[in-house]
């Protein structure tokens, strides 16, 4: 993971689906999107409550804490009650807090010491790890909306920070259903955005190869593995391919196989970028 650019990065994925919700029209806030119940107001509603989350947890720990003690056992209910404090407004203001969380997000992570680590829901983590996470959230629900409005997304090499989270959390996919992960991850040979080769884990580990994109898809659970040029050498890894996620929680339904044909990724059809430039 970039440090040093990370926190950049995120800015400008923040900034370019804020650009994307800039052309909604009224209607286009309460399309249906391919998550069950969600509409594109649910799907900005969630990005604005886990931004704000992270700008408290960076810049206020009390009051991160104070915030986290409001939290119930109860998964759904929490989801619902922090969606609850976006959804009463219009879509104008809908679009305005998602710009204020957003940017208060980016500033309070930016500014957290080097090695002062940022309290979070299961652990603290260091302040260009949040970063990434913010990113892999972005990606995932970022896709929702483009697959919604048939929209293609021109991923660039930012999208490294959202692979090398999912190559983090490998171990999530197997939390999240009370399963044992194997005793070590998989060694990933992934092709990016540009063309480069990135390259994680040991040399002798079971072996998970294709594009960059296709894995941040899988992990993020916005596409079914058979719907992408992934491909596993080893039990353990192939396996890995069915249970991937680099979220703690639910799981969730995924989508299903030929969900999304042509895949909304690579189709043609309008234009928007939500990871890369214009």
């Amino acid at each position: 993971m970039d440090k040093a650019n990370v926190f950049a990065d995120l800015a400008d994925d923040c900034a370019d689906l804020d650009q994307i919700l800039a052309d909604l029209g009224p209607e286009d806030w309460t399309r249906s999107t391919p998550a069950p119940g969600w509409q594109v107001r649910h799907q900005v509603a969630h990005l604005c409550a886990v931004f704000r989350m992270a700008a408290v947890a960076a810049s206020d720990a009390p009051a991160f804490q104070a915030l986290m003690a409001q939290l119930g056992d109860d998964f759904d209910a929490n989801v619902t009650a922090a969606l609850s404090r976006y959804l009463d407004t219009g879509s104008a203001a809908l679009r305005g807090r998602w710009r204020e969380e957003w940017t208060d997000a980016v500033e309070a992570l930016a500014a957290v010491p080097a090695g002062q680590p940022v309290p979070w829901l299961v652990r603290p983590l260091p302040a260009p790890v949040l970063a990434a996470a913010g990113m892999m959230e972005l990606f995932g629900h970022g896709q929702d909306i483009a697959d919604t409005l048939g929209t293609r997304r021109d991923h660039t090499d930012r999208i490294r920070h959202v692979v090398g989270f999912a190559v983090q959390t490998w171990d999530f996919g197997y939390l999240s259903r009370n399963l044992t992960p194997p005793q070590r991850g998989f060694r990933y040979e992934l092709t990016a955005p540009s063309g480069a080769l990135w390259v994680y884990g040991p040399e002798d580990a079971e072996l998970i190869t294709g594009p960059a994109v296709d894995l941040c898809l899988l992990a993020t659970r916005r596409r079914h593995r058979d719907d992408l040029a992934l491909t596993a050498v080893g039990a353990d890894a192939d396996r890995w391919l069915d249970i991937a996620q680099a979220y703690r929680g639910p799981a969730g339904p995924g989508r299903r196989p030929g969900q999304f044909d042509p895949p909304a990724a690579t189709a043609g059809g309008p234009s928007h970028t939500l990871d890369g430039q214009p």
